[in-house]
């Protein structure tokens, strides 16, 4: 994990990096932005650094990607996708709704399972065959990429059949999260980038599960259709592609 400066020397750097990138006399933007859950809070530090540096606003929308990818279809106003999967911005561009040769990956994710209670999960995940075991919550499947990743992790260690009675469904991860957090679930799957500051656990217990028990959470970003003349929206996707800020993005946990 990183040390708990590492957002900060990111920042800095970046900020540097685009001081003066904005043209002198030129406009700021804004961009509507809808962000896959478990990418909330970098989400909030990219749009912070944008301004910062260019000026450009970004009003972000947070939820499961399988939900947004619905909105977008129906026509949902977003100029920028960043989904916690690869397919759904593969399938808008299909689809003729995301402008092509502009989606890349931008993260990859980390499922693990996570107690609010300190000491209550161990480093083998031991707590999922414990007699004593409560609710467990996951995400919903066909709307969260993480809530497919849960499945498979249960379905890789034999317990799907065991584990089925006790799962609380959340409609996305931040949702999921909740659950746990509030106590209405005893352990959750979750993303890693949900509970670290600075690098390091904020609460309870956790097992980072190995990749070996799930398929890569590769997380793909597009330009939709109605952010193709949008300088915010244009300026976002550079951003995400700077050094400094894939430094920030792996602080929380993330490969890339």
């Amino acid at each position: 994990m990183d040390d708990p400066n590492t957002r900060r020397r990111s920042l800095c750097l970046v900020l540097i990096a685009l001081a003066g990138a904005t043209a002198a006399g030129a406009h700021a933007a804004d961009a509507q932005v809808a962000v896959a859950a478990n990418f909330a809070e970098p989400m909030k530090a990219i749009a912070a650094v944008l301004e910062k540096s260019t000026g450009h606003t970004l009003k972000i929308s947070t939820g499961a990607s399988g939900a947004f990818y619905t909105q977008i279809k129906h026509g949902a106003p977003f100029d920028v996708f960043l989904s916690a999967d690869n397919e759904r911005p593969e399938m808008l561009e299909k689809d003729g709704l995301a402008q092509p040769g502009t989606r890349f990956s931008y993260a990859t994710g980390k499922l693990v399972l996570w107690s609010a209670r300190a000491g209550r999960v161990d480093d083998k995940g031991s707590v999922l065959k414990a007699p004593d075991l409560g609710k467990v919550a996951y995400a919903n499947p066909r709307t969260a990429p993480y809530g497919t990743a849960a499945v498979q992790v249960l379905d890789r260690l034999g317990l799907k059949d065991a584990i089925t009675p006790k799962l609380v469904q959340g409609e996305s991860i931040g949702q999921t999260y909740n659950f746990v957090k509030t106590g209405n679930a005893d352990v959750g799957f979750v993303a890693l980038s949900q509970l670290l500051s600075g690098g390091r656990l904020k609460e309870g217990s956790m097992w980072v599960i190995p990749q070996a028990y799930y398929d890569p959470i590769r997380q793909d970003v597009v330009l939709l259709k109605r952010g193709a003349d949008n300088e915010a929206a244009k300026a976002l996707l550079r951003l995400l592609q700077s050094p400094g800020i894939k430094d920030l993005i792996r602080s929380y946990g993330y490969e890339l």
